[in-house]
């Protein structure tokens, strides 16, 4: 990951608006940019490492393992009616012959896409509505503002769920933006009180004597020194979309049969997770270890990318300590 320092800007963080110096000195006669400094703060951190590996896993298994598998989500063993995990069936099958493995992957794949397309678009619209109301301020501040206010207050999950048979049947990319414009308010709060501080630097007031237009100093100077909240937000966004959609789905609002989630399968089979387990345990599983993969990483990069973390500190004292002994 690359952050933009700007002109004039020496202290070269992405927390401009609180000024907060980078806590690694470069080493001698090596230039230290603080995209290789944010790389080192990561690496050291092993569970976000860990959380990084299972989370490029999960999407490979999701989209690769269908492939490998001579079962689909859509065709049935008639041979294997409720089956335990076994080697033709990995992960067993269900009540009408379906492989559980095939029928898993495919409630993954949808999960994750939503989940990622989700944060993308919640954490851009925050970002762009954030900087906007932020930087021109007057009218614009004030509506943009208000409708921040109005869907903070709304109860996203009726709306939605009022609204799902409106989307019945058709593209589940519309429950993508239903559940995208109820996640963007609080970010783009936080968005636009950095821009107030970032507006008055140096490296803006400059470029606003160059006659640079307002859109090119908002994309170029104003949003990339908010690189590391907007990391972390889409990060976290990720997890909380693929469990906003699991809630919806499992009460019947979000992916609609015959597609499947990994709510859906969840709530099809909560009834059977004490007599058929195997229905249940699966895709609760890797709903879980995904959420938890996630918040690892976002753990590590909010450490990473915050040179004031107190665990990142404690961790170089222990490493400066263990060198000297």
């Amino acid at each position: 990951m690359t952050v933009i320092l700007n002109e004039g800007d020496s202290a070269g963080t992405t927390g401009a608006a609180s000024g907060s110096p980078v806590d690694a000195a470069p080493e001698p006669g090596k230039a230290m940019t603080r995209g290789r400094l944010v790389f080192i703060r990561f690496l050291r951190n092993k569970l976000a490492l860990v959380g990084l590996v299972v989370i490029v896993g999960m999407y490979l298994m999701a989209f690769v393992g269908p492939l490998l598998s001579k079962w689909s989500y859509d065709t049935q063993d008639y041979s294997a009616f409720l089956e335990p995990p076994y080697s033709e069936h990995i992960f067993g099958t269900d009540k009408i012959g379906t492989d559980m493995f095939a029928l898993t992957m495919r409630g993954l794949q949808k999960s994750l896409l939503i989940g990622l397309l989700v944060a993308l678009i919640s954490t851009t619209v925050a970002a762009i509505v954030g900087a906007t109301a932020g930087y021109f301020l007057g009218v614009a501040d004030k509506a943009l503002m208000w409708v921040v206010d109005l869907l903070l207050v709304l109860p996203s999950f009726l709306i939605i769920a009022i609204l799902s048979p409106w989307f019945r049947g058709k593209s589940w990319f519309l429950l993508v933006i239903m559940l995208a414009a109820f996640q963007w308010m609080i970010t783009a709060r936080i968005v636009r009180g950095m821009t107030l501080t970032l507006k008055e630097r140096e490296f803006v007031k400059a470029a606003k004597f160059m006659g640079q237009p307002a859109r090119k100093i908002i994309a170029k100077h104003i949003v990339p020194n908010m690189a590391s909240l907007l990391i972390i937000d889409a990060t976290i966004n990720v997890g909380s979309a693929v469990l906003a959609e699991t809630g919806l789905s499992y009460f019947g609002f979000g992916v609609q049969s015959p597609d499947v989630s990994l709510g859906t399968l969840i709530g099809l089979n909560a009834e059977s997770a004490t007599t058929f387990p195997w229905l249940f345990l699966f895709p609760a599983g890797f709903l879980v270890v995904f959420v938890l993969a996630v918040n690892w990483v976002g753990d590590g990069l909010r450490d990473a990318l915050d040179p004031t973390s107190t665990r990142v500190r404690r961790k170089e004292k222990k490493e400066t300590k263990e060198k000297a002994a």
